[in-house]
């Protein structure tokens, strides 16, 4: 008893520990990136300062695309530890621990053995460890519809009602998060497993009432406030971002059929071998169960424990055909998919357990994960130069260590089994996570955030403007950057393309080389004096250029 008790001590502490290493260290080290992470944390602040936990809003405007999970939980981050871009990653990073932290417990209950396992190559899959650090609604969803199928296929193997408490409950924090895709897709993944089991009354046993009366009770009060409140929200939120986000290109994001393919192979480095050869085996078994069984026979796979690679392969797959279909793709919606694919991986490892492991998958697999370090080593120099060769030097070093990342685990798993496979992936995998955020944080900011920017304006108000009052607007730039200031300056930023040329004195951020498009712009009463880039010293990856535009008698001093 003893000895189990400490196994399962040094087991969470691994797993904390691994965890805390992957998600929240240097959660600070660049800045928020993107368009969604500055827009997302500015809803929250804004929520905050107005108390109003109903309507999100974006400087003053009702901001209606999205549920109020994120915006709450960012919004109690920012009152517990202040307005930082750290604090509004918080939300999704402390998903990700809940939710490496209930695969363990879920697989040690109805899986013993393969719960270390579960939980490791979870942590330390691609897709989870950059979700788990992004300021955004994907782990909100992600990792709450994991709890739900978790607790749903509990019910299924015990067919104790507790495990639906589970469904329910999670699926409606799901439903707060992202909408009715949540429910949507439990659904379509609880009916094909019924199918494949030839069993539909499973679907109706599936409906609990106390659930449904708990998911209503969680879901409709914001639902119904926030319809109240805005009577547009139906139409923006539901036909909208919903019904036509899926159906037409309307924001934007069209991509091939085949969009996820490389997606998912991504997300799941540096496990994608040994995930997809799971996924293969237990795909194989499914089919053979579906065409050698008949209705009102009893299969072999009736035995508990022998569905769950099919409820697996069902869960990890609907999302990526679904959203397939999709004619805007984002890779965020396939993450409900990545815990069933980790899963699946570790089951499929400890069911092999006894046997060698496969010579070819282990080659593949220490082969890719070197090949991931070579990549992560050159990021710096991928970053701020990606059009040349990286130098002799960068090559050389990035090439050695990946051999001998390669060699190690192709050796090593090779003779101790499985067990050294997980540790020699997760050991440069955490080397790989600091390397990025202590070593490549600022280059990393530089490229892709506008916290330097937002401080570079502020030193030039302090520096010139001398009390007077700023106005901040963006022409030729990205949009990433325009939201990027809207947070770190916390206020609204005129664009020149939408028409928002201010009438007074304001500092603009451009891209450089448009000053003749520039001057068009202002016309023939106006001047601009520049104070250069907001990177002086360094590559300058944005190519931004900072100016204070002013009529010709009201120049900065």
């Amino acid at each position: 008893m003893r000895s189990r008790a400490f196994i399962l001590a040094i087991e969470i502490v691994t797993v904390g520990a691994l965890s805390l290493l992957l998600f929240f260290y240097g959660l600070g080290a660049f800045g928020l990136a993107g368009a969604d992470e500055p827009r997302y944390a500015q809803i929250a602040r804004e929520m905050l300062r107005n108390n109003d936990f109903v309507t999100p809003t974006l400087h003053g405007v009702p901001w209606l695309e999205k549920p109020a999970l994120y915006y709450w939980r960012a919004a109690a981050a920012f009152r517990t530890f202040g307005v930082h871009d750290w604090a509004a990653r918080l939300p999704s990073a402390t998903f990700a621990l809940a939710l490496v932290i209930i695969i363990y417990f879920h697989m040690r209950r109805f899986r013993p053995g393969a719960q270390f396992g579960a939980a490791l190559i979870t942590a330390a899959s691609a897709a989870i460890i950059g979700f788990s650090r992004g300021a955004s609604t994907d782990m909100q969803l992600a990792a709450p519809f994991a709890f739900a199928m978790l607790g749903w296929y509990a019910w299924f193997e015990t067919g104790s009602r507790f495990w639906l408490f589970d469904l329910y409950f999670f699926l409606a924090v799901g439903t707060l998060a992202k909408g009715p895709v949540a429910p949507g897709m439990a659904f379509f993944i609880v009916l094909i497993f019924a199918i494949v089991r030839r069993d539909l009354k499973l679907l109706w046993r599936t409906v609990w009432w106390p659930g449904v009366l708990i998911y209503s009770a969680i879901v409709l009060p914001w639902y119904v406030a926030v319809q109240m409140a805005n009577k547009d929200f139906f139409k923006i939120f539901f036909l909208e971002h919903n019904l036509e986000r899926f159906a037409t290109d309307l924001f934007q994001h069209r991509q091939p059929f085949w969009y996820y393919i490389p997606v998912l192979i991504l997300s799941l480095m540096p496990w994608t071998i040994y995930g997809l050869a799971a996924l293969e085996s237990a795909a194989r078994q499914t089919w053979r169960d579906w065409r050698t069984s008949a209705p009102g026979c009893v299969r072999e796979s009736e035995q508990i424990g022998d569905s769950f690679p099919e409820f697996l392969v069902i869960w990890a797959l609907f999302p990526i055909v679904f959203f397939s279909f999709s004619q805007s793709k984002l890779p965020g919606y396939i993450l409900p998919s990545i815990p069933a694919f980790t899963i699946l991986t570790a089951d499929y490892l400890q069911r092999r357990k006894r046997q060698a492991l496969r010579s070819s998958l282990i080659f593949g697999h220490a082969l890719l994960t070197g090949l991931l370090m070579v990549g992560v080593l050159l990021v710096p120099h991928l970053v701020l130069d990606p059009k040349t060769v990286p130098p002799a030097p960068a090559l050389s070093y990035a090439s050695a260590v990946g051999a001998a990342v390669f060699g190690s685990i192709f050796f090593l798993s090779r003779r101790h089994g499985q067990r050294m496979l997980i540790w020699t992936t997760i050991i440069p995998v955490g080397f790989a996570v600091f390397f990025l955020l202590h070593y490549a944080g600022r280059i990393l900011g530089e490229a892709y955030s506008s916290r330097q920017v937002a401080s570079f304006i502020e030193k030039i108000e302090r520096d010139n403007l001398q009390g007077r009052l700023r106005q901040v607007a963006v022409f030729d730039t990205r949009r990433d950057v325009e939201y990027g200031l809207g947070f770190y300056l916390d206020e609204r930023i005129d664009r020149y393309e939408r028409g928002e040329v201010p009438p007074g004195e304001h500092i603009l951020v451009m891209r450089q080389g448009e000053r003749e498009e520039l001057l068009s712009r202002i016309g023939p009463n106006r001047e601009s004096v520049s104070f250069g880039s907001p990177f002086p010293g360094s590559a300058d990856p944005q190519h931004l250029e900072v100016l204070w535009i002013s009529s010709r008698r009201q120049r900065a001093r």
